[in-house]
């Protein structure tokens, strides 16, 4: 009996020391020397969506009809998962329906595809109206907003489906208000997705910093004149050309583009 508690304990410590090593050398190092998690999709246990909420994605978000079967499958873990974590909730009459909570998690899931760690705690339930809302706080009508002091998302529906149904007019409500939840978890997370995250924004305020660079931007009129307003708007309205208008994004500001791509760790293939 002593010489199996013995063994055990022995295989503990080199099952412990094996975690140690990877968390903590192998991993880190991969990071470093090539800008990305060493591995994105695995999963204990795999979560799935049931035939109806499948054809539903089929049929209403682009971004999912062109993934492989595969990234089909992880795709619908990651909805699945992100429906379980965070509570939904109705304001001013809204009936929060299980077609709401689809597309909410997918423009998330889309967003964060590229990532390992992709629920994160910034923020624990969204609030949905049916359309603008006002706003005790600004004293203004909001179309969304997130607030890190309540941990909450907030949108507008009516404004997130528009942002839904015209797929290039670079204007997304979801991805622009998940991207600011996104940013403020990249730069202050500790998993090597906000790493990698983290360094990306480095390099994209570097670039910012070049000459006639950020005046080259404006001048392009690519992105939208708020852009510009504070770094975190930046962030948001880039990613939202990034997913809307990839290719001309590439072709105009291609430096640019690649370093959002490696940020959020998204591959060209996802938009072919």
């Amino acid at each position: 009996m002593a010489a199996v508690f013995q063994a055990l304990t022995m295989l503990l410590l080199v099952a412990l020391l094996v975690i140690f090593v990877f968390k903590f050398i192998i991993e880190p190092t991969y990071v470093v020397f090539f800008n990305k998690p060493l591995y994105i999709h695995y999963y204990f246990r795999v979560r799935k969506l049931n035939a109806d909420q499948s054809s539903f994605l089929e049929s209403n978000f682009s971004f999912y009809k062109k993934l492989p079967s595969k990234k089909k499958n992880y795709f619908n873990h990651r909805v699945a998962s992100f429906i379980a974590k965070y509570q939904f909730i109705g304001q001013g009459g809204f009936e929060v329906t299980e077609e709401v909570k689809l597309l909410l998690a997918a423009t998330y899931v889309m967003l964060t595809f590229g990532m390992r760690h992709y629920r994160i705690n910034n923020f624990d339930k969204i609030i949905i109206y049916c359309e603008s809302y006002y706003s005790v706080i600004t004293k203004q009508y909001h179309k969304g907003e997130f607030n890190p002091a309540l941990k909450a998302l907030v949108f507008s529906w009516k404004d997130f489906e528009e942002g839904l149904k015209c797929e290039n007019d670079n204007l997304n409500l979801g991805l622009h208000e998940f991207s600011h939840a996104l940013y403020f978890h990249g730069l202050k997370g500790r998993d090597q997705s906000s790493v990698v995250f983290s360094d990306s924004y480095d390099k994209i305020i570097d670039y910012l910093k070049r000459p006639d660079v950020l005046k080259g931007l404006v001048e392009s009129n690519y992105f939208r004149i708020y852009a510009y307003t504070n770094q975190a708007e930046f962030i948001a309205v880039v990613l939202e050309h990034f997913f809307e208008t990839p290719l001309r994004f590439k072709e105009e500001h291609p430096e640019l583009f690649t370093i959002v791509a490696e940020m959020i760790n998204i591959k060209e293939e996802y938009f072919a």
